[in-house]
């Protein structure tokens, strides 16, 4: 084989030379270009020998193979993703030397748990700090990159990200209230407020939500003629899907949506229905307000029937509504799930028909989410409609009862004890009913916040006195429960 030395290969302007031209390897030297290697070829080196001109472009090579779990010492030119799942640990850097750069990076977002401490050689420093004083990464996804320049200054972090979004498998999202319950999340919205899903997840995953949506409730209805008790408003409409959730005899479960709500990654707007505000002066009524989720919306409740007013009749019929209210003065009760949803969103209120004498002085009762009021008896108001029980996986709000907590009771019809053939009022629905009042005192009870309850009758008034109003109804709610993990 020949072997050609050369100490310098000088063109002339405008000239190319070749050197090595063989086997596929070639040097080709121009006024412009210095080619070495063929395409795909490797230049290497001999030992010995140094390089310059070429240096680094301020990157690093990533060691993907070897993630690290344990102290080590770095090398110049290399990244690391680092996994404190198993405790904290520390990287050693090298020594410095001008140039000298090296990455590190939180391999599965859990620096925020065990810190992970970056260490400097000897007496050098980090971005100018205590010489020999280490740093420490605390950050959840946290990402750097250091460059030594000097011995003022040390190493310099130039870049540094805590930028940890994933595309992920599972709905994530914020908003309301937060809390956890076994691999879900649950949004709890006692106001409005705005649900933001960030990432919509998959069907391997998660990518529909669970939902209670609760309005509120009517307001009680008021007694103006000195002889009959207010009807029971009626609970805010009760819509929710709960499929995940078990066991499936829980009280409110046989008036589930049977799918979950797909999500997008978009902003929601929730809003939380007010309860109805009762009424002071005949011919008015009070229903309670929506609530809404997505596409999920729940009427307010029925206000209860008002007695007669001048001139007569003014409303004595219960008015519809999610569920509606009770009947006053002979009056029938108004229809509940009104508007119709599937599943029914609550009961109509009872009717006040009186089959003899006496009954006609009380107030039906509310319908609530899974009763309906109950009609006037002799001797007793009508009582609210039971509203919904769920279990706790749906959240800690609610009125709860045993081991449920329930929404969207009706209120209870307006009694007397004071008039003959009169007696009490009747007892408010389990989740948030009020109970109506008997005469004078004691008045209506309020609703519960937040349950979507119906507001109490006022009682009758007789002998006479001011007039009576029945009870405020209780706000509404949204709960959004979702898969987040595994």
């Amino acid at each position: 084989m020949s072997k050609i030395e050369v100490n310098k290969v000088g063109p002339q302007c405008g000239t190319t030379v070749t050197v090595g031209c063989g086997a596929g390897q070639t040097v080709v030297v121009d006024a412009n270009t210095v080619t070495l290697g063929r395409c795909g070829g490797t230049v290497s080196l001999a030992s010995g020998a140094t390089q310059s001109g070429f240096g680094r472009t301020g990157t690093v090579d990533w060691q993907t193979g070897s993630i690290k779990t344990a102290t080590f010492t770095a090398a110049t030119g290399e990244g690391y993703f680092c996994n404190t799942a198993g405790g904290v640990f520390e990287v050693d850097l090298p020594a410095g030397a001008a140039g000298s750069i090296v990455s590190i990076q939180d391999y599965n977002n859990t620096f925020d748990t065990y810190a992970l401490s970056i260490d400097p050689n000897g007496s050098e420093k980090i971005n100018g700090g205590d010489a020999g004083a280490p740093i420490t990464l605390s950050t959840q996804g946290q990402g750097v990159t250091f460059v030594y320049i000097d011995s003022t200054v040390g190493w310099r972090s130039v870049q540094d990200n805590t930028f940890d979004a994933a595309g992920s498998n599972y709905i994530a999202a914020s908003g309301g209230t937060e809390t956890t319950c076994g691999d879900y999340k649950i949004h709890t919205f006692t106001g409005p407020g705005t649900f933001t899903v960030t990432a919509a997840g998959s069907p391997t995953g998660s990518n529909g939500s669970e939902y209670l949506v609760v309005a509120g409730g009517g307001g009680g209805g008021a007694e103006f003629s000195a002889s009959v008790g207010g009807g029971g408003a009626g609970a805010g409409g009760l819509r929710f899907a709960s499929p995940s959730l078990a066991p499936a005899t829980y009280p409110a479960k046989p008036l589930a949506a049977p799918a979950n709500l797909a999500l997008s990654a978009t902003a929601y707007p929730i809003i939380v229905g007010a309860g109805g505000t009762a009424p002071s002066s005949p011919g008015t009524t009070a229903p309670g307000s929506v609530s809404t989720f997505s596409t999920i919306t729940s009427a307010g409740g029925g206000g209860g029937g008002n007695t007669d007013g001048s001139p007569e009749p003014l409303n004595r019929a219960g008015r519809p509504g999610g569920s509606g209210g009770g009947g006053s003065h002979s009056n029938t009760g108004g229809n509940g799930n009104d508007p119709p949803t599937s599943p029914a969103q609550g009961n109509p209120g009872g009717a006040n028909n009186p089959p003899g004498p006496g009954p006609y002085y009380m107030g039906a009762g509310g319908g609530g989410f899974i009763a309906a009021g109950a009609n006037t008896l002799p001797g007793a108001g009508g009582g609210g409609g039971d509203g919904g029980g769920f279990p706790t996986a749906f959240g800690s709000n609610g009125v709860p009862c045993g081991s449920f907590r329930y929404y969207a009771g009706g209120g209870g019809g307006g009694g007397s004890t004071n008039r003959p053939g009169t007696g009490p009022a009747g007892a408010g629905g389990k989740g948030g009913g009020a109970a109506g009042g008997a005469g004078q005192n004691p008045a209506p009870a309020a609703a519960t916040t937040n349950s979507g309850g119906g507001g109490g009758g006022a009682g009758n008034r007789y002998p006479g006195g001011a007039t009576l109003t029945g009870s405020n109804g209780g706000s509404g709610i949204v709960v959004i429960r979702y898969k987040y993990q595994n």
